[in-house]
């Protein structure tokens, strides 16, 4: 074995497992898992008192950095978030993909994934002084080049991306929607739509979407929040789910409310991902990185084994990438080390609202390809 982590409580939901264990890597996957393992070749990381988890996926993130006014540099944000996948969200379309494949995605150490934005330039207009909404005009959606540039790139895109509401498509309703679909069919792949505040409803947009289909920014403040006034969860957002939609957090600088968090939990409806939909806008707040957002919903009432696996089994499952997000003996050589720290923490939503916690998840360590990959000791 290449590297052997020491005695951590390994939480990885894909196999049940919540225990003290050693972790093993060997060429780049994950060798075995075991009471105790011994390798006369191998580094030795003792992790004891720590967390160790299946490498977290953020499954909202824009990290084209400098190809777009809101990328982040995905290294510099993995490191300090313990995020081993990032999964860019439409911040490139057909038209500078390519752009964002050779000078991001290739050259990094983190692996990063990408769904496809159906407009011609992504999401091309969103900084502190300019906001355009990309899907406001219908003659940049462009579904061909996006079927062919999906199909020419299957090894990193793992979907189409569409956002729609009246910041983003203003008065275009459900049009944009109903182009990527379009999309989304004829490559069959995935389908992740943005909504933010009317038109169109929340309900129009859910009631468009197939299993396995995303909705990010899903537990968003009013209006189009899934949540009535009286705190009940919307009939639509049930059956939405009940036939396989899947609910994304997508936290960012607008998209994510205490509130509605509360009522969704209250009614045993957690999110099937947590996501931190970091941009250049929001990493300084109030989203910042995965592991803050992972932080509120256990102090909001989560299990740490269920916040891990909506940052791992169930973000792999959305990707349908099941060699990552476990530990599994054959998977992707991806591991978070974390600690569960306590004390006092203010947390704030995107509507300014303040929550005190008494847990907060770090990161403390990450393990790429099998490698001790965070630059701490």
């Amino acid at each position: 074995m290449d590297l052997i982590l020491r005695g951590g409580r390994v939480i990885d939901p894909s196999q049940g497992l919540d225990g003290i264990h050693d972790v093993g890597f060997a060429n780049g996957k994950v060798a075995a898992i075991a009471p105790r393992l011994d390798s006369a070749t191998a580094q030795l990381r003792d992790v004891s008192g720590l967390i160790v988890s299946p490498g977290l996926i953020d499954l909202h993130t824009h990290v084209y950095w400098g190809g777009t006014s809101l990328g982040i540099d995905a290294e510099a944000f993995c490191r300090t978030s313990g995020v081993t996948t990032a999964v860019d969200t439409g911040s490139a379309g057909p038209g500078n993909f390519l752009g964002f494949r050779k000078h991001v995605i290739e050259r990094s150490e983190v692996r990063i994934l990408a769904y496809l934005h159906v407009s011609h330039a992504g999401i091309y207009g969103f900084s502190s002084t300019v906001m355009v909404g990309e899907s406001e005009d219908i003659r940049l959606m462009d579904p061909v080049t996006a079927a062919q540039v999906a199909d020419a790139n299957r090894d990193v895109i793992v979907g189409i991306k569409v956002r729609v509401g009246r910041h983003a498509s203003g008065d275009q309703g459900v049009a944009p929607l109903t182009i990527a679909l379009q999309v989304a069919e004829e490559t069959g792949l995935p389908l992740m739509a943005h909504i933010d505040e009317p038109p169109p409803s929340y309900e129009e947009v859910i009631a468009m979407l197939r299993p396995g289909d995303v909705l990010t920014h899903a537990f968003r403040p009013f209006p189009n929040s899934p949540a009535t006034v009286q705190g009940t969860v919307k009939p639509a957002v049930l059956a939405a789910r009940k036939r396989g939609v899947l609910f994304d957090i997508g936290h960012g600088m607008g998209s994510f409310a205490f509130k509605t968090a509360r009522a969704m939990l209250a009614n045993g409806f957690p999110p099937d991902t947590i996501s931190s939909d970091v941009h250049a806008l929001c990493i300084n707040g109030p989203a910042f990185d995965q592991v803050t957002t992972m932080s509120k919903f256990l102090c909001l009432g989560m299990s740490l084994p269920d916040v891990i696996k909506a940052s791992t089994e169930n973000a792999a499952f959305a990707l349908k990438r099941p060699e990552l997000g476990s530990l599994k003996p054959g998977s992707v050589g991806d591991a978070t080390i974390l600690s569960v720290d306590e004390g006092t923490f203010d947390y704030v939503d995107v509507m300014g609202e303040h929550l005190e916690g008494r847990q907060r998840i770090t990161s403390r360590g990450v393990v790429i390809g099998g490698k001790w990959w965070h630059p701490t000791p």
